[in-house]
């Protein structure tokens, strides 16, 4: 596989991640395998995570378990921030680590693990990767209801029959009731004409796009590329999304449906120049789809 452009992906379990980086030559993903280990032992300190590794290995070689002949190595990104060597296993070899973990977590991981890309969530995922290479990221209109057709087009056009069309049935999610069909195009005239010049106008205006919800389905996953979009027009910056929580994002959208200071608050903190990083694109767009699941 190409060494300097890796494609990076993520797993979740319990809003802690597990990095993958795709094979070219394989076609197919490896899996950290001390992401795992922490995980399962639900262990911060990245040394004794390490440390547990090799105890770990050396006692499943012992018994001759084949996880461990599975195992190889690709470079990831250690906690001090260089790429480093770190082994990785493929989905077998993960099946078979948590089938000989010695704790109970490791089933419950696993059923969280098996993610099917053929899914619709993995196929439009699929999509929303290739966004970076494609030109059609820089031909979408910036902050219009226009250009979030556009998007929500790209990202699910040949999975949903309603792909890039405003919905024309009233929709509710939680006792929320957003804004009533009939009253759609005059809502999305009005979000049109709303101002993107500051971080407040912005985050505001997508407090406002998320209480229309103009799709059936795969509004927030489009409105984040979309406000991504125009952060990195007006402001020159993006949302880095790993550094907010699922829980904490949540809530805030929720509340961002009668005060969207909270949500600002969150964007703020999260925000980055890095608008040209591939890696933190699509670290972006796995959290973008794990708000989601």
């Amino acid at each position: 596989m190409p060494r300097n452009s890796p494609k990076i992906s993520i797993r979740f379990f319990d809003d802690k991640e597990v990095r993958a980086i795709w094979d070219d030559d394989h076609a197919k993903w490896w899996f950290s395998v001390l992401d795992i280990v922490g995980v399962l032992n639900q262990e911060e300190d990245y040394t004794k995570t390490r440390n547990y590794w090799k105890y770990l290995k050396a006692k499943l070689r012992k018994e001759n378990i084949e996880v461990v002949s599975a195992t190889t190595q690709f470079k990831m990104v250690a906690p001090d921030g260089k790429r480093r060597m770190t082994d990785v296993l493929d989905s077998d070899g993960v099946t078979a680590l948590a089938k000989n973990f010695p704790n109970n977590r490791a089933m419950a991981f696993l059923d969280c693990f098996l993610y099917s890309d053929t899914s619709i969530d993995g196929q439009s995922k699929k999509k929303a990767y290739a966004l970076f290479e494609s030109n059609l990221i820089h031909e979408f209109e910036v902050g219009t209801a226009k250009g979030l057709q556009q998007i929500h087009a790209y990202l699910f056009g040949g999975l949903y029959d309603f792909a890039g069309q405003i919905r024309t049935k009233s929709i509710s999610k939680g006792g929320y009731q957003f804004v009533y069909a009939q009253h759609l195009k005059t809502a999305l005239q009005e979000i049109d004409a709303m101002p993107q010049r500051t971080l407040d106008d912005i985050v505001k205006k997508y407090a406002v796009m998320n209480k229309a919800h103009p799709f059936m389905e795969g509004n927030g996953r489009s409105t984040r590329v979309w406000l991504d979009l125009i952060l990195k027009k007006e402001l020159r910056q993006c949302v880095d999304w790993s550094k907010i929580s699922k829980s904490n994002y949540m809530n805030a959208m929720i509340i961002s449906t009668v005060d969207y200071s909270a949500l600002a608050l969150l964007i703020e903190q999260a925000l980055t120049g890095k608008i040209n990083d591939r890696e933190l694109f699509m670290k972006g767009i796995d959290y973008s789809y794990y708000y989601e699941a």
